[in-house]
């Protein structure tokens, strides 16, 4: 009995299933099971999609709770919509013809090509700085880079809303970890103050990142970077979901800033703007690059990327350069300030600034889950955010844009959520009502 109502409990998140009890598997997973399984039936289990077309602007999805969705998609991170770019296509194919479909082996040995030689000189220069390193993954170039560098002594210093990454590096790295409150200047400095003070020659990397994928907000780099500078810290920046999408020239928020190339370390993704898997470490220090060439795990243990995934960047990196490029980046904007505009004049709340992430705030996880529910019952795509992906009662539709989104989507997905909402009065025959009464596309 005392199980059953556990399962049934709105209130269960991810976060009450991480520590694990029992001598065997199926006695440290039943709870867990039982509880996704039942929010599998009740309509409400966010994860598990599975495209069944392209990451187009409208795309067809089914998603784990078994519907089937024919509608806008407002999940999928290809940013400047390149992962079906004719050009894009033919560099996969020349390179699939040239090199064959898989780099076999690490990048410390024999996984690196000529194309992925090429691509990191093209990609430094576009990002300022004299070397870059190519990392299996964007996660893989997070952690790898932290824990590549960083030792038990030394001490890490980050935006407590960093990404799990960079989070899950530092942890594995040391535990001389200070959080400082997010984007808040005079927080970090106090930490950095206060470390200083205490450890004189102290190793210190300060952490941040130029667009907050949950909140769409971005620090003020230049003080920042002062403060860094102050007291001795080495600054790192990930440029995930900004590179190539912000900015005139695609070089994201420090373009904006006017700082393009002042952090110390700058590290990417191309899973978002670049059509790609893959991510980079870019430093002016060619002793950073060598050393982590043999300690950066990533580089050591495992496969480097497919000449394939490294000609689709390199391919994207051309276009995010071109006019056809900026119009992209232009298309893009536009779409998220229309999407907010009309999500605000409908009553909800957008966190953060324009850019290709529209946080939609609901706060209260279990309405917050239910208005999702109608939404993918009625076919949009959209992902649903709830602790611990973020902290209790912020619960959140984060949508991501596209630059081939239409007003026309927004439009559609707009009036799905002020439909839900209007009819959500906190019994479930409302709600069913709210996701049956038509819709569709």
């Amino acid at each position: 009995m005392h199980e059953g109502r556990e399962v049934q409990n709105k209130s269960i998140s991810l976060a009450d299933f991480r520590e694990l009890q029992g001598s065997t598997l199926a006695e440290r997973l039943a709870r867990y099971q039982a509880w996704q399984l039942s929010r599998r039936a009740a309509g409400t289990w966010m994860f598990d999609k599975t495209l069944q077309t392209a990451p187009l602007p409208v795309s067809e999805t089914a998603d784990g709770c078994g519907r089937q969705l024919n509608g806008p998609n407002y999940c999928s991170q290809d940013y400047l919509n390149l992962a079906s770019h004719p050009a894009i296509k033919e560099s996969a194919i020349a390179a699939l013809r040239q090199l064959g479909a898989h780099s076999a082996g690490s990048p410390a040995l024999l996984g690196n090509t000529i194309v992925s030689r090429k691509f990191e000189r093209t990609l430094a220069e576009f990002v300022g700085y004299e070397h870059v390193l190519l990392f299996p993954t964007g996660w893989a170039a997070g952690y790898g880079v932290v824990k590549g560098l960083v030792r038990p002594n030394d001490w890490i210093v980050m935006d407590v809303l960093s990404h799990a990454c960079l989070q899950e590096g530092a942890k594995a790295a040391t535990e001389n970890i200070a959080s400082f409150t997010h984007l808040d200047n005079t927080a970090l400095e106090k930490r950095l103050k206060r470390i200083r003070g205490n450890h004189p020659q102290a190793f210190i990397l300060a952490m941040t990142e130029a667009v907050f994928s949950m909140d769409s907000d971005t620090p003020d780099f230049a003080r920042f970077l002062e403060v860094c500078r102050e007291y001795g810290a080495v600054s790192l920046v990930d440029v995930a979901h900004d590179l190539g999408c912000l900015g005139s020239t695609g070089r994201g928020q420090l373009e904006v800033q006017h700082l393009l190339g002042a952090p110390d370390l700058l590290i990417g993704s191309f899973s978002k703007t670049f059509a790609s898997n893959g991510g980079f470490i870019a430093t002016n220090d060619a002793g950073v690059k060598e050393y982590l060439k043999m300690y950066s795990s990533p580089q050591t243990f495992s496969n480097a990327l497919s000449p394939i995934q490294v000609a689709v960047a390199s391919a994207a990196l051309d276009i995010v350069k071109s006019a056809e490029g900026l119009q992209r980046r232009n298309n893009l904007l536009s779409n998220s300030v229309y999407l907010r505009k009309k999500l605000a004049e409908s009553g909800f709340t957008c966190l953060g600034e324009p850019t290709a992430i529209v946080p939609v705030f609901l706060g209260d996880e279990e309405p917050a889950r239910q208005l999702w529910r109608v939404l993918s019952n009625r076919g949009v795509a959209s992902n649903f955010v709830e602790f611990p992906g973020v902290a209790k009662n912020r619960a959140r539709i984060r949508m991501q844009i596209q630059s081939a989104h239409s007003n026309e989507h927004a439009d559609h997905f707009v009036r799905e959520p002020v439909t839900a909402k209007a009819n959500l009065s906190g019994n479930e025959s409302s709600l069913d009502a709210a996701a049956d009464s038509g819709g569709g596309p």
